[in-house]
């Protein structure tokens, strides 16, 4: 996997900032609580790894909920958009709108209509998901080839038919791309819907350490919350690879 055989690269990259940052805090004698080392971080992640891994799964289940539930709202609203025309010239800009919405903004009033509890911060995460999806999914339908467009036609398809048999196939690639967006997305919108109250999560334990000036935590929550969306990235990729095989094939041969 060409993805996998460059990835040292990355890794190398990483190990060089990481010697350059330990390096400059030494050598300045930064004050940890300024700019922590990347050995105290490491070491404050192992030494309370058993804490922290609670807040670890509490947002893991929510993105994971989260990003189910917008990918889900988003295709749908792009098929629905799609093959009804009309929806589209009047809800299209609508979509736009209301990414112009500050989610931070949003999110308080959020907790006045429907408290504390997982809905207020499951609209957040799906706020951040669907809409790529959408787009992506749309745009995707929009570039099925003419030419096999008039071959189903000529062998007597009906719309449903070019659409399941031609054009939503035809828009995987566009709907993965989509999905990688939204997949880095939910992490970083549950953390923000962890700050409207929660009892746990990566944003509970960041709001916490920041307040303590317990910097050293604050950057576990953001290299956790980095390696999260990571990990969603890889695994969008990977499923990617074994539903839309003839793109996959066709990047290998080259």
């Amino acid at each position: 996997m060409a993805f996998l055989s460059k990835s040292w690269r990355t890794l190398l990259a990483l190990l060089l900032l990481f010697i350059t940052w330990e390096t400059i805090v030494r050598v300045l004698e930064i004050p940890q609580w300024l700019l922590p080392s990347p050995v105290k971080i490491f070491q404050e992640a192992a030494l309370h790894w058993s804490d922290f891994s609670v807040h670890l799964m509490s947002t893991l289940r929510l993105s994971l909920s989260g990003f189910a539930i917008g990918t889900a709202i988003g295709l749908l609203t792009a098929i629905i958009l799609f093959l009804v025309p009309f929806l589209k010239d009047s809800l299209y800009p609508l979509l736009i709108l209301s990414q112009n919405i500050p989610i931070i903004v949003l999110a308080p009033l959020l907790v006045i209509w429907f408290g504390f509890g997982a809905l207020p911060k499951l609209i957040v995460i799906t706020l951040v998901c669907f809409f790529p999806v959408t787009v992506a999914s749309l745009d995707g339908f929009k570039q099925t080839p003419a030419e096999l467009r008039h071959y189903l036609s000529m062998a007597g398809a009906n719309k449903n038919q070019h659409f399941w048999k031609l054009e939503f196939p035809s828009a995987l690639p566009a709907i993965f791309s989509g999905l990688k967006i939204s997949a880095t997305y939910s992490v970083m919108g549950a953390v923000i819907s962890e700050w409207l109250g929660a009892k746990a999560g990566i944003g509970v334990y960041m709001t916490l350490a920041s307040s303590s000036f317990r910097t050293d935590r604050v950057f576990v929550a953001i290299f956790a919350i980095m390696i999260l969306s990571l990990l969603f990235f890889a695994c969008i990729m990977i499923i990617e690879r074994f539903v839309v095989r003839w793109k996959t094939k066709g990047e290998d041969s080259r």
